[in-house]
């Protein structure tokens, strides 16, 4: 097949971008699945499942799922969260589900609950598109360096076992380089919102906005901003140039509190200073997806 990026979407076996890995051309003779399907990881991202509202092609070691009685979009999603809650049964010794996907036991359709069919789901139709309509250049000769303990106070996380954690409404920020570093949610928290978080264990230097309350690990740092107005735009852009530090972590070499108060970042300037304004702008002018 052949990469085309006004294509059709193909499926892998991928838990990011709604399965999507590419948009290809179309093949001669074989048409494009038709959407309002289910695809689910055999492999790789083991029983990662995803609703696909365009039509599509996908490969091997993918199940595509028709439903037999008319289900919503609503219903659909249900179903996918139901099926991924099963990855944790393929997690050892490369155990895939290509045989044994169809013995999953899920709801029945009688048994769904009734807030899954009236939640209103977000419209997502612009979210490709930048939230200003001008592109920001980016170069990179003039930045200037900063340390980060110029630019944030550096706290170190807290360790929390899962014995010792409760189910709630606030992030665990772990090791993680995904879902924003979430791998739990506990009842309570111990940093706030508006800082971000960088790995200095594991997935080391993974740095992500955080925008709400939050526990975080004792193998994750939090950045506190000293002296200007961190918000999600400037912390996503933070985040990104932060990450790129990830190269001099390699081997089990960590980013501890101490070598990460020394650690120096490049940033754009105006009058010497960080130029928050072109950061804020930069981000409001990019694209949102991958999949563009």
């Amino acid at each position: 097949m052949s990469i085309s990026h006004k294509g059709v979407n193909f499926v892998g076996r991928t838990a990011r971008n709604n399965g999507v890995v590419a948009k290809v051309q179309k093949y001669q003779g074989v048409d494009p699945i038709e959407p309002l399907k289910i695809t689910v990881a055999l492999g790789g991202a083991i029983l990662s499942s995803f609703v696909q509202t365009s039509p599509f092609y996908t490969a091997q070691n993918i199940a595509v799922l028709k439903p037999k009685k008319h289900m919503t979009i609503n219903e659909l999603l249900f179903y996918c969260l139901a099926i991924k809650h099963n990855a944790f049964r393929y997690g050892a010794f490369g155990r895939e589900a290509n045989r044994t996907l169809k013995s999953l036991e899920v709801p029945i359709p009688g048994s769904v609950p009734r807030w899954v069919k009236s939640t209103k789901l977000p419209d997502l139709s612009k979210t490709k598109e930048p939230l200003i309509n001008r592109s920001v250049p980016l170069d990179a000769t003039d930045w200037q360096p900063f340390k980060l303990s110029s630019l944030f106070e550096i706290k170190k996380g807290k360790r929390l076992t899962k014995a010792n954690m409760s189910r709630g409404k606030f992030p665990f920020i772990g090791s993680s380089d995904s879902h924003n570093g979430m791998t739990a949610l506990v009842s309570s928290a111990i940093h706030e919102g508006n800082t971000i978080t960088v790995c200095y264990n594991g997935s080391v230097a993974e740095a992500f906005y955080q925008p709400r309350s939050f526990w975080a690990s004792d193998d994750v740092n939090v950045l506190y901003p000293r002296g200007f107005q961190l918000n999600k735009y400037i912390g996503l852009f933070l985040a990104s140039v932060i990450k790129q530090e990830k190269y001099r972590y390699n081997y089990g070499r960590k980013w501890h509190t101490e070598r990460m108060k020394e650690s120096v970042i490049k940033l754009p300037v105006k009058h010497s200073t960080p130029d928050w304004e072109w950061m804020e702008s930069f981000i409001k002018s990019m694209h949102y997806s991958k999949a563009v």
